[in-house]
Formats: C-alpha cells, structure tokens, sequence
C-alpha cells in the first residue's frame, strides 16, 4: 500500500469511520462539559496509584497506514487498559452502537500497547464515571495480543481503501495546486500586492493583518495563495471564514472559479475538480424536519443514519463540490441528514467555508478536528473589522428571571426546592444592587457589578446538576423551558470558571421579576490567542484595520503578527468628500441639526440626482430626518430601514437601488446597510453619515473604558473613538466599489474636522 505510506488517522477518527452503526441519536442527553470530563479523568488516574500511566500516547503502522492516539489510562500493576468515560444518569439508557464504538476504541489502544511493550495479554476496561456521585461502573474483558492485534487489522483494512483514495487524492490535489494559475489575464491594481503578502504569511507560519480597500477582489486574492502555498507548506485545510453569509456566497464563487482553472496534469482518471470545498451551514438551516427530534424514533434521515453514511460519504467526495444545496442533495439521495452529513464531511474536505464561529466558539467544529487530527491549517477570516464584537459574544453569557419564572409554574416537584433557592437568590442579587425599586418597562435600570455574585454561581450550579440528574433520570420530561434555563446556567457557570479581567458581570432590571445578569466579555484576546497559535498562519482582512495596535491587542494575535496596507487603486478625484463642521450630531444637538443635515441632502441631491444613503446613529434620529426632508421636500424619493426589518424587507430595500433610478435611502449606521452590500456604479452614488458613530455614553461603555485603559492604557480609543471611525469608513466604502464609480461622502459634524479623526480616515480621501 504505497500510495498511503505516508497517510496518518487518529485512533479515534479511525473508531469513528469503521465502528459506527446503527441510528443517529442527539435527543436531549445531560452531557458532562469538557472541564467536567477532563476533571472526571483527573480523579480516575488519582484513584489508581503512582504507577498508572495516564495519556498514554501510542502508535504503529499497518500496511502504509499510522495510526496514532493516547489512551486515557494502563495500570501496570494488574495489566490493564482503561477506556475512561464521564456520564450523568442512568448508563442503561445508553445505546449499544455507543457501547460498541467505545469497546472498538479501547481494543485498538490494547493492540498498540500489546505491539510496542510485547505483551501477551491485556484487560481491557470501560470506566464509566458519574461526575455527579462520583460512582464508577467497570466493565471489563480479557484479551489476547492475536485477538487484539487481529481486531486492528480488520479495523484498518477497512479504513484502507479509504486511506488510499484520499492519498491519490492528496497527491493530486498538491500537484494540481503547483499548477494553478491566477484565473484572470491580470490582477487588479492592490491585488497582486494583497496576494504576495498572503503567501509569505503562509511561508512563514504567521498571522497576517492586512486592510485592503474594497474593490480589489480580496476573496480571490487571499484564496488564491493559500491554495497555491498548500502544497509546499504541508497545509491538510484551509478554512475560510465569515461573518455573514453574503461572504460565505463570494467565497464560494472565487473557489469555483480557482477549481474550475486547475487540471490534474499527467492522469489519465483525472477529476474534474482538485479541491474537495464544503460550506458548514448552521443547524437550523439545513434541518429538514425542524419539528421532529434528532434521533432515529422521530425523524427518518437519523434512522440508520450511520449504515448509509459510508454510501453517502463516497458520493460526496466523489462530487468534490458541496456548498449548501450539493450537500442537500447528496444527503438527501442517501437518506441522511444533511446537516450532519457536513459535520462529517468536515474531516475530509480541503476547503472549509463557514460562519468564524466554526474556529473561535467555545466548542469550535474546525478547531476541534485540527486539534485532534493535527492539522496544519491556513486560516482566511474576511471582514476581520467585526471579530472583535463577534468574539466578545461568543465568550458572553446571560440569564433571564423570567424564565426562571416561566419554569417554576410547570416544574416537576422533584426540582421546585432547588429552583426556590435560585429565586431566592435572584431577590437578594437585585436587593444588594439597590435595584429592587427601581426599573420599570420602558427604561431599565442598569448596574455593573463589583465583580462576580459568588451566591448566584453557586445555586446556578446545583441547579443545573438538579436539571440534569433530573433529565437523566427522566429523559421524557426535556421541556423546551426546562432545557432553555438549563442551557443559560451551564453557559454561566462554564465561563464564569474563567471569570477575569477580560470580562465584568451587570445587571440590568426591566421591571418586577424582570432582570438580567449578564457576563460580558470585554477583552476576547485570552479566549482567541490559543486559536490563532493553533493555526498554522492565519489571514485577517478587510477594508478597515488599522490601527493595528487595536486588533492586536483586542484579538490576542501573536508578537510576530503582520500588518500590511494594500495601497488604494482609487484616486481622489473618484470621490468627493465633505465635512460639514458647523453641524453638531450630540444628543443635546440633535433637534437643532436637522434643519442643516436636511438641506445639505436636499442640496447635494439637486447638485446630482441619483442614489444615495444616508446613515444616522439611532432609528429615533433617522426617522426625525426623514419626516423633515419629507416635508420640506416632497419631490425626493425616500425610503427607510426599520426596526428589525425582516430578511426579505431588506432584499427589496436593496433592490431599489436600480441603476438609473434615484432617492435617498435612510439608514442606520453599524446596520445592515452600513457594511456587507454592493451596490456599484449608479446604483449608489454617494453616501451622508450625520453621526461619529460612537457606542453610546453609558454604564457599561465606561466600564468598558476603564477597564480598556487598565489594560491597554487607550480607554477612550479602544471603547470609542476607533469602533466608531471604524463604522464611518465602513459605510463609506459602500460607494465606490469599482474603478470606474464616482461619487461623493457627505460627513456631517464638527468632530470630523478634528486632527486626530482626519488622520484615521483612508489616505487616499481628498479631505476638503
């Protein structure tokens, strides 16, 4: 078996392919988290003495194939191989086709341990430990070194074929992407330099910053060097992440553009793509029964999901091109489900386009197989302005009283004391907050906390072991109600085991019963700085970057990370930019600025009709303009972004931006409309942003200062100035989007005409 002479798997990848049957099963179980798990082994290994060799790691080849792996646990002493598992409830409830994967997992253990120590013989145990009660269940079996070595041979030969296909399949891909070839005649301007640096980050194993102005293609020229430097840096993936699906849409077209280019040169049985590319949908979107539960009793594409996998496997990558609908299809030809379908093709394709959440959550898809497969993988993250909030909500918690409310009028008796002891706690937390009066429905009151409510953590934590047990026990009774608090407290509770500097705790209170702790993250470099090291190189682009300083400390990006500007093809004469200084957008202005920000609209627009936006920093001060130009000036189209304004409102919002057509949309900045969207040539022709864009003056943003300037020593920076600027240039790039539009930016107040905003603004801007 030449071909996968050098082909690795990790044991349980191998487990994982060849010992799965049966049904697919993710109803509601009471899982352990990860801590808990880790914690669970911890105790084990403590319990059995000095001489136990616990993370053991262990590996040999078969026929071409390494199979490589660290099991949990040997016990010289009475020669046995420990397979350990953390649990909560009942283990008869159990399915078998788990039982059967963990037996298949800890012979493969025993026959390396057998082959590199030359034993005989080995026990080999399953330990089941309850975190709860502490209890373990053993179950155990005698078995030879032939019989062990036996079983690995089967397990392997079946992984071979396999093995070998994505061998010939590796080997011609790195030989087709030696070959590839830039899809266009020419890049355009800023493209080739954007590309040179992506391909020396990838040489050099290191992060990349890099602003590019809008325009320039940047999907195309970031894709293109990573795929390019694939086979000479031993890259397995490449993940190209987004923030919204439009990006996930460009991304996709670039990549079957580069496909399309690229020939396995030399085979006679060559495949018309070299890259197998996956998108990764989230759950809710690629579900085919939403009303039906994840298990095989319910819904038919988890039914024997794991006896037609194999089958539906081949036929995926035998396709190689599997965006959403593909995959749909795919799945649904084979009677699988096609959101787990992807979760399994994730192991086996080149390229990986998703949500940035499928490297940076908590319990991360992509970051979790490179970690277990050791991948070296080259990381693209577009639109890389908005990670820093993205992040913050990802390591971000809430609770809400009213659910707790909601549960205890429907909770079984068995959970009612320990949900008492939560509302008891919940009328003390308010109490010592000095809220229990205040608040009502219209305007909440809002404290920041001195640090973490050590009560509060406490009962969360016994009433999420109550809800669990409970569940495990009665795994009938998983109300959406009673799995939602369960939810929000084990979140709590997890990242408040991490409680820092990074983060600070508030309480925000809506009315009588009606309050909400929060766990906010304010500093997501201590969650992200691991992700970013686990990465070989990492790519972050957009049009807005700078300063560097930001997002490298914010982000938590190595010491060695590089900051590149791509130098704007545009000139200054394509867009015209104003600063309207005699005009004041500050709360206490906002009335007095209407009547100037309306004839400057006015005004600009009889100059040149045509399409414009204008961006404003609440729909209250948006929807105060526009009733102003409407009635002063009836004759001009407008139209208007509203209050959570549906998916298809927005499609026809968009689509009035006809080319030849003309009005004035109003939008909010930092919205929909204020990043994300192409609208070239006449269909947008300039743009007025009557705001700084600056979070609001309150509790938290000035905590959030401080604790900035703490840190960092640029509170005001960090907290304001720069996420705000950030939104201007954002909603600015809407303009020009190609080298042939022209345009005007209105920016309408006197702040603008400061030097130290003037000098955060794009260079190639001719400020008047």
């Amino acid at each position: 078996m030449s071909e996968v002479a050098c082909y690795r798997v990790a044991v349980r990848t191998l487990c994982d392919f060849t010992a799965r049957e049966g049904d697919l099963d993710h109803r509601f179980t009471p899982a352990p988290s990860a801590r808990e798990g880790i914690e669970g082994h911890a105790l084990v290994a403590r319990r059995r003495g000095e001489a136990y060799e616990a993370e053991l790691p262990l590996s040999a080849c078969f026929e071409g194939l390494s199979v490589s792996g660290r099991a949990d646990g040997f016990d010289p002493a009475t020669n046995r191989l420990e397979e350990i598992k953390t649990h909560r409830g009942h283990l008869d409830r159990m399915a078998d086709n788990q039982r059967a994967l963990h037996w298949a997992q800890v012979s493969v253990y025993g026959a390396l341990l057998c082959a590199e120590r030359h034993l005989d013989s080995l026990t080999l145990a399953l330990v089941y430990l309850d975190i709860t009660t502490g209890r373990e269940t053993v179950l155990t079996r005698e078995a030879s070194a032939t019989e062990l070595q036996a079983f690995f041979a089967i397990q392997c030969r079946r992984f071979l074929a396999w093995a070998a296909q994505e061998a010939r399949h590796r080997a011609r891909r790195d030989a087709a992407l030696g070959e590839l070839a830039f899809p266009h005649d020419a890049f355009r301007p800023g493209q080739r330099d954007l590309a040179e640096s992506v391909y020396k980050a990838a040489s050099t194993g290191r992060c990349l910053l890099v602003q590019a102005p809008t325009g320039i293609g940047k999907t195309l020229a970031t894709l293109f060097p990573l795929l390019k430097a694939m086979p000479r840096q031993g890259l397995d993936r490449v993940a190209f992440l987004t923030m919204k699906t439009p990006g996930r849409r460009l991304a996709l077209d670039a990549l079957a553009v580069l496909s399309a280019g690229a020939e396995y040169s030399g085979s006679p049985d060559a495949m018309p793509r070299p890259l197998r590319v996956l998108e990764l949908t989230a759950r809710d979107k690629a579900c085919e029964y939403p009303d039906r539960a994840c298990h095989g009793e319910a819904c038919p594409l988890a039914a024997g999901f794991y006896d037609r996998l194999p089958a539906a496997r081949q036929a995926a990558v035998a396709s190689g091109w599997l965006d959403r609908e593909a995959l749909r299809e795919v799945a649904l030809e084979h009677g699988v489900c096609p959101y787990y379908l992807g979760q399994e093709l994730a192991h086996w394709c080149d390229v990986v386009v998703g949500d940035v959440n499928h490297w940076f959550d908590a319990n991360a898809l992509l970051h979790g197989l490179a970690r277990a497969n050791g991948w070296r993988l080259g990381l693209l993250v577009d639109e890389a302005h908005n990670l820093v909030e993205r992040a913050r909500g990802m390591y971000s918690a809430e609770l809400d009283q009213r659910r707790l409310a909601r549960l205890r009028r429907e909770a079984p008796g068995a959970l009612m004391r320990p949900l008492g002891r939560l509302a008891r706690q919940w009328q003390t937390l308010v109490k010592e907050a000095g809220m229990n009066e205040a608040g009502d429905s219209s305007r909440p009151a809002y404290r920041v906390l001195d640090g973490l409510p050590d009560g509060m953590v406490a009962v969360l934590q016994e009433v999420a072991s109550a809800i669990t047990e409970y569940l495990g026990e009665h795994p009938d009774q998983a109300s959406l109600t009673l799995q939602e608090l369960l939810f929000e407290a084990l979140a709590f509770t997890r990242l408040a085991e991490s409680f820092g500097e990074h983060s600070l705790c508030d309480l925000a209170r809506h009315g009588r019963g009606r309050a909400v702790l929060g766990l906010r993250n304010l500093v997501p470099a201590d969650f992200l700085a691991p992700r970013f090291e686990a990465a070989h190189a990492a790519v972050l682009f957009s049009a807005t970057l700078s300063p560097a300083h930001y997002h490298r400390d914010l982000l938590g990006l190595p010491a060695t990370t590089v900051w590149r500007e791509v130098t704007s093809p545009f000139a200054a004469e394509q867009l015209e930019v104003r600063i309207r200084a005699d005009i004041s957008t500050r709360l206490r202005d906002r009335e007095a600025s209407l009547a100037p920000i309306v004839a400057e609209l006015a005004g600009q627009y009889r100059r040149r009709p045509g399409h414009y936006l204008a961006f404003f920093s609440s729909f209250a001060y948006l929807e105060a303009a526009r009733t102003r130009l409407q009635e002063a000036h009836p004759e001009i189209p407008v139209r208007a972004q509203t209050r959570g304004m549906r998916e298809e409102a927005r499609d026809a919002f968009l689509a009035g931006f006809t080319p030849g057509g003309q009005g004035i949309g109003f939008a909010v900045l930092g919205g929909a409309f204020a990043e994300g969207i192409d609208l070239p040539g006449e269909r947008l022709i300039g743009a007025f942003i009557a705001t700084l864009g600056l979070p609001p003056f309150d509790d938290f943003n000035e905590a959030l200062r401080m604790r900035l300037a703490s840190r960092f020593g640029r509170g005001d920076d960090y907290a304001y100035q720069i996420p705000g600027l950030i939104k201007v240039v954002q909603a600015a790039g809407r303009v020009i989007r190609g080298p042939h539009d022209e345009g005007t930016v209105v920016l309408m107040d006197d702040r603008f005409a400061r030097h130290e905003v003037r000098a955060r603004l794009p260079g190639w801007w001719a400020l008047d």
